[in-house]
C-alpha cells in the first residue's frame, strides 16, 4: 500500500508526453541489447534496442555489465556512449516495466535502472555521450552521468527531464547529477516546467557542451575522449571522484528508501489505470 510520503512525492500521471518509452514487450531473451566496439583504446558503447532504446531491465541489465567490464578492462582509457537508432539516443524508461508491475518486479527494474546509472556515474574512465538524437527523460540522466556531452544539430531534437509533464517527480540523484551540470537556478527552474530543451538551447544552458553536424558526432566524441586521455590518469580519476563524491554518497546512503518510494507509486492502482491509457493512446497511434 501507498504511504502518504509516496502520494505526495508521486502525484499520478496526468498525460502521456515524450519520456516514457515506446510500446513493446519486454524482453526476456538473451538478445544483445547494447554492443561494444574499439576504437585504438576508446570503447564506444552503442545502445541498439529499436525503436526508441527503451530502458528495460534487459537492457539496464546489460549496460551495467558493459559498464563494469570496461572499468575493470585494463587497455581501455576512454568510453564513448551512443545510440544507432535513427534520431534517438534513448527516449526513456521502458513503460511496459511498470505497468501491471508487481512488488518484486518493480523493485527489480528500478534497481537495475539505479545499479546502470551508479556504474557510468562512478567509472573512472572518461566517459563522453555522443548524442545523436533525442535525449528524454532517462536519456538525459544516462548523458548527464558522463563527463562530456557532445549533441547532434537538428531543430527536431531535444534533451531534459520531463517528468514533471507526465505528473511524476524526478528521483534525488536525476534531480543531483542535474543540478551539477546545469547549475542550481537553471536545475530548478527546467525541473519545475519539465523543459525538454531544443539543442541550441541545451549548449547555451550547459546541459551539452558541444553542438555539431550530425555526421560529425561520433569524431568530436573520439577527439574530446582522446584529450581526457592525454591527461595524468590518477590524478583525473581521484578528481573526478572529489567532485562526485557528494551525489555518490547521498546516493548510496538513500538508494534503498529510493527503490521503496518507487515501488510503492507504481504499484497505486491510480497510477497503473494512467499507465493503462496511456498504454491505450499509444496502440491507438499505432493503428
Amino acid at each position: 500500500m501507498a504511504t502518504s510520503t509516496t502520494r505526495r512525492l508521486f502525484p499520478t500521471l496526468r498525460q502521456p508526453l515524450a519520456g516514457l518509452g515506446s510500446l513493446r514487450p519486454c524482453s526476456t531473451s538473451p538478445e544483445r541489447l547494447v554492443s561494444v566496439r574499439r576504437e585504438e583504446k576508446i570503447a564506444v558503447v552503442t545502445m541498439h534496442r529499436k525503436p526508441v532504446n527503451a530502458l528495460n531491465y534487459p537492457m539496464l541489465t546489460q549496460l551495467r555489465d558493459t559498464f563494469e567490464e570496461l572499468e575493470d578492462d585494463r587497455s581501455v582509457k576512454a568510453m564513448v556512449l551512443t545510440s544507432d537508432v535513427p534520431n534517438i539516443f534513448s527516449a526513456g524508461l521502458d513503460i511496459l516495466e511498470m505497468y501491471q508491475a508487481t512488488e518484486e518486479s518493480a523493485r527489480r527494474f528500478w534497481t537495475s535502472l539505479q545499479d546502470a546509472w551508479s556504474a557510468l556515474y562512478n567509472t573512472g574512465l572518461p566517459t563522453i555521450a555522443a548524442i545523436n538524437g533525442n535525449s528524454p527523460a532517462g536519456g538525459c540522466l544516462l548523458a548527464c552521468a558522463c563527463d562530456y556531452r557532445v549533441m547532434a544539430e537538428s531543430s527536431k531534437f531535444s534533451i531534459g527531464l520531463n517528468e514533471t509533464k507526465l505528473g511524476i517527480v524526478a528521483p534525488f540523484w536525476f534531480v543531483d547529477s542535474f543540478v551539477n551540470v546545469v547549475g542550481q537556478r537553471t536545475a530548478e527552474r527546467a525541473l519545475q516546467l519539465g523543459t525538454l530543451f531544443p539543442t541550441s538551447e541545451a549548449l547555451r544552458v550547459g546541459l551539452v557542451d558541444e553542438v555539431v553536424p550530425g555526421d560529425q558526432v561520433m569524431q568530436r566524441a573520439i577527439a574530446e575522449a582522446t584529450e581526457y586521455m592525454k591527461i595524468n590518469n590518477t590524478a583525473r580519476r581521484l578528481t573526478k571522484q572529489k567532485v562526485r563524491e557528494a551525489v555518490t554518497r547521498r546516493f548510496d546512503e538513500e538508494r534503498q528508501d529510493d527503490v521503496d518510494l518507487f515501488v510503492g507509486f507504481v504499484t497505486m492502482d491510480t497510477v497503473q489505470a494512467s499507465l493503462g491509457k496511456y498504454i491505450e493512446a499509444l496502440k491507438a497511434k499505432a493503428k
